[in-house]
């Protein structure tokens, strides 16, 4: 029986900002919003798409789908490719492999968004699954794309899932999954910690140390 690691997508495999800023401010512009603050396009790096708009950039609920699909249109036409492997994934990754680990992917981004950003970065071949959200909306958090991750390798021992926001910790616990936080990605300071992570690493490379040692 293999081991079962998840990760994150955006800001624990990718550094995505830029074209997730880019589309914010596009479907903030398109609803006549103020120009986003720095502050608000960080919060809108991680969550649910939805929760962001509503709770990041105060959209009014019922101008809340209005938001998404004005971001979805300017991400789908190629934003959403405007990302970098951060140093030192493919080489986990592959280390992972090399152990027999069973790799997958669990977030709030819409699946066949995140499996275009897979497949343009080249990391697609190490994930045995990618589980993430809905383009209706109807799943998005991240307890619920651990659910679906968990489910469909239910063989995994001892999963563990690899995220840099608080919602990755918190969607983890609600299934008792400790979270190894990447401190390499889009968090504030003590963001990760307060959230309850089990560890929080700054590097990729810190990752395989920590799962050999407080978790195997």
């Amino acid at each position: 029986m293999s081991r079962l690691v998840l990760f994150d997508l955006d800001g624990t495999l990718v550094g995505s900002s830029p074209g997730i800023h880019a589309s914010v401010r596009a479907a903030a512009a398109a609803l006549g919003l103020p120009e986003p603050t720095p502050a608000q396009l960080r919060g809108m790096v991680g969550p649910p798409l939805q929760d962001g708009f509503a709770l990041v950039l105060g959209v009014p609920p019922a101008d809340v789908p209005r938001a998404v699909a004005a971001y979805r249109a300017h991400y789908a036409a190629g934003a959403l490719l405007d990302v970098t492997v951060h140093a030192g994934i493919p080489e986990l990754l592959a280390e992972l492999t090399a152990r027999g680990a069973t790799l997958a992917v669990a977030t709030s981004k819409p699946e066949p968004f995140a499996v275009r950003v897979l497949e343009h970065t080249g990391l697609l071949p190490a994930f045995a699954g990618v589980h993430g959200a809905t383009l209706d909306g109807a799943v998005r958090h991240k307890d619920q794309v651990v659910a679906a991750a968990l489910a469909a390798h239910p063989g995994g021992r001892d999963p563990v899932l690899v995220g840099d926001r608080a919602h990755d910790v918190l969607g983890a616990a609600a299934h008792g999954l400790p979270c190894i936080g990447a401190g390499w990605g889009a968090a504030e300071a003590g963001e990760l910690e307060d959230a309850g992570a089990a560890v929080v690493v700054a590097t990729p490379a810190e990752v395989l140390p920590v799962l050999d040692r407080k978790m195997g």
